[in-house]
């Protein structure tokens, strides 16, 4: 599970998390539109921007028979047909070389989901420099294998696979060359609730593949995906869009630009906050043991006389002896003059 290199940028647990500002078709069918998120998505400090590389004929057929028919209360496309979908989804190819120019120009990493052979040949003349592979094509293995075969890093989307089937994929994708693998946790509902997206399989996981491992996030907020990190997820994907206002297909669990900026932030605070197994003060609190408790002189003490409750206390700061010796010290005697406020040492004893 080393670090893995994708156009210059680190991704591993020794570096902050790998944030992707997915496109799918939050653009609505307007390049403009495209191009505008590419900009927004750049602006919140997202690493990467994805979109899915398609049309409705690599995807489905274009028959109407129920088969065909998404037939779901709780979805989101609930009555519609699959071929009708993806034609209102999909990114035009030609829109893919200026969208990933604006992203390389804005310092952003571009790359796609390629959902068949031909989208995979098409990706490799613009030159991607890791590829993704979506849950409902992570049983593919003609496709994990098309792409592991490129030899460029691979990011695959976990929802809904059975721990066989995910060996299935990692083992197709290295036996066909794929040398960096990351698997993300997923649950492929849209949008997931956090009781249902169970993401303390991401340590499990990355122990059983030896891979590193991330999450592909349908949950709203950032909480999931916080939590996510400190169990060691290295890259989190989110759907983006302008605003959720302005209607699509993936709008309703997409982020909008303030809250992929604080997903920024808050996911780089949690890896920060990490650190390593540590006891005992830090560097940083080292300045603070002074506003510790420690025994005082609390009122003027004589030399000679006897230590009691009333003329020595246990308070803050922390120059004097540590508290634990309190006890010990009553029923001693002063064996020089102490003024009220002075720190009790083993030498006044």
């Amino acid at each position: 599970m080393n670090s893995i290199n994708v156009s210059g940028v680190q991704i591993g647990k020794e570096h902050k998390p790998f944030i992707i500002a997915e496109m799918s078709g939050n653009h609505n069918q307007s390049l403009e539109r495209a191009l505008e998120i590419v900009e927004a998505a750049a602006k919140t400090g997202a690493h990467a921007l994805k979109i899915q590389t398609y049309t409705a004929d690599t995807m489905t057929l274009n028959i109407e028979n129920p088969d065909f028919k998404i037939n779901d209360e709780n979805s989101l496309w609930n009555g519609q047909n699959l071929y009708q979908l993806y034609q209102q989804a999909y990114t035009p190819w030609e829109w893919h070389k200026p969208i990933f120019d604006r992203a390389r120009e804005l310092g952003m990493i571009p790359f796609s989901t390629p959902f068949d052979e031909t989208a995979v040949d098409f990706l490799e003349e613009l030159d991607v420099p890791i590829y993704k592979i979506a849950s409902f094509e992570n049983t593919d293995i003609p496709l994990i294998k098309k792409v592991a075969s490129t030899g460029k890093p691979m990011i695959v989307s976990t929802g809904m696979a059975t721990i066989e089937e995910l060996e299935e994929t990692v083992l197709a994708a290295r036996e066909a060359g794929c040398k960096d693998l990351i698997l993300l946790k997923c649950t492929s509902t849209y949008p997931a609730t956090p009781e249902n997206t169970n993401i303390s399989t991401i340590p499990h996981m990355g122990d059983l593949f030896g891979v590193q491992v991330g999450l592909s996030d349908h949950t709203m907020g950032t909480g999931v995906a916080v939590a996510s990190v400190a169990l060691g997820a290295t890259v989190i994907e989110k759907h983006f869009t302008l605003s959720r206002e302005d209607g699509g297909v993936d709008s309703a669990f997409s982020m909008e630009p303030d809250e992929m900026r604080a997903l920024v932030v808050d996911t780089e605070r949690a890896w920060q906050a990490m650190g390593v197994v540590t006891y005992g003060p830090t560097e940083k609190e080292k300045a603070s043991l002074k506003f510790r408790r420690s025994i005082y002189a609390a009122a003027d003490i004589k030399d000679g006389e006897v230590f009691t409750k009333d003329n020595i206390k246990v308070i803050r700061p922390g120059y004097g002896l540590a508290p634990k010796y309190y006890e010990q010290v009553l029923g001693n005697k002063a064996k020089s003059e102490l003024k009220a406020g002075s720190p009790l040492t083993y030498r006044d004893i």
